[in-house]
């Protein structure tokens, strides 16, 4: 093992490509607000749990006894898939294979037997998983979380499911999702969670600064920004104002609210409204979308009519592979820049020697079961038997490196998740945090690694 060389690391604030595209095209930038421009600590998933857990126990008669639950920060990671039917919660790769040893019923793991006799092995069939926006609609019986703040969603599901279980209570667990689903939807749509971090803003919002620079220098080139949250003005008022100071809305050009997306993205009904300061609805038609003017709802199509923005000169960032991203690259050609925040912690991890090691040993392991199966006597056989043995018991452990239940958000074992099929579709770029953006000046390329596909010789460097 000591003999082995451990690769150059990777700087976790740098921007990576999916699909070769130049900032020197781009001449409009736009952006999502929550997770994008306005990043938050760990206190707000514990503050959307905790109010969560509560109105299941007051609003829709939930057990008293949920209240010892409290929010476990490490529990879940992005981009798992929920069986609502089966109350599982798992992590599935981009063949649609579950990972096994990371199916969840409540807080334990589920057996690896009983996995494989619930689904008839480990395919999820096409026709059960989620829906194209992660949902589980029309039949499909999988959700896919795929929102940041989506990680105290499954973790009250696994904890209320646990609570049901622990005390030999019968439940439904499709009435347990929606009841859970609907609860975290009040945290947002009443406002509760919204008036919390306004009230103490210093606790909740991180890296203000950074996001304030990045505006500026695009400003300072003379690019035209817009803005397009599904948050409400008040909200995104007063975290601007936190993160760029009271003048925010002189640097965008355009500023939509409450836009609903993904419908905003499909849904051609919906009108532009203006909206005052004060928050008072107008009901004015919309023939122009003003600098300085607030705007809610409203669609794509009206906006691109409206601004003539189009194609790939507008890049637009978003958290949200689905809601923020899929539809603008599938259907509109704008180029697309996920941020990703759970990068910085999981690239800090495979820089450790001792993830590098285990990870070039489980590669050299691989390769000499490969060359050496064809070899059919005893002998050597069960030398390939005891590699298969180390390599299978090597294989949760690079998963515990970065999550003890799930593992890695971009990898399960040596497949992609789904997670990460659907980042390298639907982005062009992806980084850690808009901050990224200010390791380049505004003329540079990104260019993805040229990776050898699986029929050619990894012959260049």
């Amino acid at each position: 093992m000591d003999l082995i060389q451990v690769t150059n690391s990777v700087n976790p604030d740098i921007i990576f490509a999916n699909n070769e595209m130049s900032l020197r095209d781009i001449e409009i930038y736009g952006f999502d607000y929550d997770y994008t421009l306005a990043f938050y600590s760990s206190d707000l998933h514990t503050l959307i749990f905790n109010i969560a857990r509560d109105i299941l126990i007051s609003n829709h008669r939930y057990p008293e006894g949920l209240r010892k639950y409290e929010y476990i920060p490490n529990f879940a990671v992005r981009g798992l898939h929920y069986d609502v039917q089966k109350a599982l919660l798992m992590k599935i790769d981009a063949f649609h294979y579950i990972q096994l040893g990371t199916v969840y019923r409540g807080l334990h793991p589920v057996s690896d037997e009983e996995v494989i006799a619930m689904y008839e092995g480990c395919h999820v069939p096409l026709e059960i998983m989620s829906d194209f926006y992660g949902k589980s609609s029309h039949g499909h019986t999988m959700k896919q979380f795929m929102d940041i703040f989506s990680l105290p969603e499954m973790t009250l599901l696994c904890c209320v499911n646990d609570f049901f279980m622990r005390h030999n209570i019968d439940y439904e667990p499709v009435h347990l999702y929606k009841d859970v689903k609907e609860a975290i939807r009040d945290v947002h749509v009443k406002g509760i969670m919204y008036r919390a971090v306004e009230a103490d803003i210093e606790k909740y919002i991180c890296y203000g600064e950074q996001s304030h620079a990045v505006l500026k220098k695009l400003s300072e080139h003379g690019k035209k920004m817009f803005l397009i949250t599904n948050s409400p003005f008040d909200f995104v008022d007063r975290g601007m104002n936190y993160i760029v100071g009271k003048e925010w809305r002189d640097l965008f050009d355009v500023v939509i609210v409450q836009a609903d997306k993904p419908s905003f993205f499909n849904d051609r009904r919906k009108p532009f409204r203006r909206v005052t300061d004060k928050g008072a609805l107008l009901w004015d038609r919309i023939h122009r979308l003003e600098k300085g003017q607030i705007y809610k709802q409203g669609n794509l199509y009206e906006f691109l009519r409206l601004t003539g923005w189009r194609g790939s000169k507008v890049l637009y960032f978003g958290d949200h592979i689905y809601s923020d991203l899929a539809d603008l690259t599938l259907k509109h050609g704008w180029r697309t820049g996920a941020i990703i925040p759970e990068l910085r912690k999981e690239i800090k991890i495979m820089n450790t020697e001792q993830y590098a090691h285990m990870m070039t040993w489980l590669q050299a392991l691989t390769g000499l079961i490969e060359q050496m199966q064809v070899h059919r006597d005893p002998a050597s056989q069960a030398v390939v038997e005891e590699w298969i043995r180390e390599r299978e018991a090597m294989r949760p452990q690079t998963k515990d490196f970065f999550n003890a239940q799930f593992g890695s958000l971009f990898r399960t074992y040596h497949n992609p998740t789904y997670f990460s099929r659907r980042l390298s579709r639907f982005a062009d770029i992806y980084m850690a945090s808009i901050s990224c953006m200010l390791n380049y000046d505004l003329q540079h390329t990104f260019f993805p690694r040229r990776t050898p596909l699986q029929h050619e010789s990894p012959f260049w460097p």
